[in-house]
């Protein structure tokens, strides 16, 4: 079996029982909802007892269950640029605000990433009379650039200099 396979057989365990993804991580646990689903979708690894737990539920067998604990090749099976709209809206995100939210965090942190591992993500339901609203807060660690080779009193890290 291929991890693509084993996400099919969990959407369609899912699809069968009728769960929601509420649901299942409600029943999995353990970290983010996001990271829960990712991992059954194949982006993400479940930690071995969270993957004994999503294999309990889904009636994995011991390979699958091991698959699950794998890590897997991320980000396969969206295409570039995404073609799904809801997706492609967040691509389109990056494209608009990408250069002012890089312009705003190099100016208050200095030369480096926001890290997308050493992260955290939230979604909640804003209501709104107009229409309620999506809301995502994300966290991700500063990770400044290190200027190897440096010398002459050249700082070691891009961390915003006074």
């Amino acid at each position: 079996m291929i991890r693509e396979e084993l996400t099919e057989k969990i959407l369609d365990i899912k699809r069968e029982k009728g769960w929601t993804w509420k649901h299942i991580t409600d029943e999995i646990g353990g970290m983010s909802p996001v990271l829960v689903i990712g991992a059954l979708l194949g982006q993400h690894k479940l930690v071995k007892p969270l993957a004994k737990k999503a294999a309990a539920l889904f009636g994995l067998t011991s390979a699958e269950e091991a698959m699950l604990n794998e890590v897997p090749m991320r980000g396969t099976g969206t295409s570039m640029p995404p073609t799904d709209p809801l997706i492609y809206r967040f691509y389109e995100l990056v494209l608009v605000n990408g250069p002012a939210w890089k312009a705003i965090i190099e100016e208050e942190f200095g030369d480096g990433i926001m890290s997308a591992i050493d992260f955290n993500m939230e979604f909640e339901r804003e209501p709104n009379p107009k229409g309620d609203r999506v809301k995502i807060t994300m966290s991700g660690k500063f990770l400044p650039f290190k200027y190897y080779g440096n010398e002459q009193g050249i700082p070691d890290y891009g961390f915003k200099e006074a």
